[in-house]
């Protein structure tokens, strides 16, 4: 089945907010959240699903569940098909105790984005290629939001905003947005890549120690 995203008139944080207010029970799985989303289609929740990742509150699994959902989700959109998910996935109990106040907490940093969301530069959120050419980018973010690294600082707030800001910008036609995705999956790919050099350094240092 072919996917197909419009553009939308209502803004994003009043779509999450009545979302996140729909919530309800002690837990909640990915498959109940997909249901509340319906029609508002799998994009929406792509930016949904990082919202705990905005702010610098950390919710044990989450970034492994949610990173893998949204690789799934996203390779769905790039090759224009519903997407399927395991049922570990779909069914995992997630407390809402912890998560929904991370959510509305994301929400609100989400609303302040809606002032500056409007068409633009359309060449970036128009057409097959470039549907499916951000589709890929946002599968990067979920591939470098599932990385082992949860306590280090930055390391799931830079992969989730740029996930957001390509959800935001392509449900919106918004290819500044876009642009800005592109650019934290930059800022993302190269501090990783500082702390891996900093890591093999250190491993270096202390190989050097033991052996002298």
């Amino acid at each position: 089945m072919a996917i197909e995203f419009g553009d939308r008139e209502r803004n994003l944080s009043d779509t999450l907010n009545g979302m996140i207010a729909s919530i309800r029970g002690d837990t909640i799985t990915l498959r109940e959240l997909m249901i509340e989303i319906g029609e508002h289609g799998f994009l929406l929740l792509c930016a949904l699903l990082t919202l705990p990742f905005l702010i610098p509150v950390s919710i044990p699994g989450v970034s492994t569940v949610f990173g893998a959902a949204i690789i799934l989700i996203s390779l769905a959109i790039t090759l224009n098909r519903l997407p399927w998910l395991p049922r570990r996935i779909l069914d995992r109990q997630i407390e809402t105790e912890k998560l929904v106040p991370t959510l509305k907490k994301g929400a609100a940093l989400v609303s302040k984005l809606d002032r500056f969301v409007r068409p633009r530069l359309h060449f970036l959120t128009q057409g097959a290629v470039m549907n499916r050419f951000n589709g890929l980018m946002i599968m990067a973010g979920g591939v470098l939001l599932m990385f082992p690294l949860g306590l280090i600082p930055l390391s799931n707030t830079l992969p989730g905003i740029a996930i957001l800001l390509l959800s935001l910008g392509v449900i919106q036609r918004d290819g500044l947005m876009v642009a800005g995705g592109y650019l934290f999956l930059v800022a993302t790919t190269v501090y990783f890549a500082v702390l891996a050099y900093v890591a093999f350094a250190a491993g270096q240092g202390l190989s050097n120690f033991f052996v002298s």
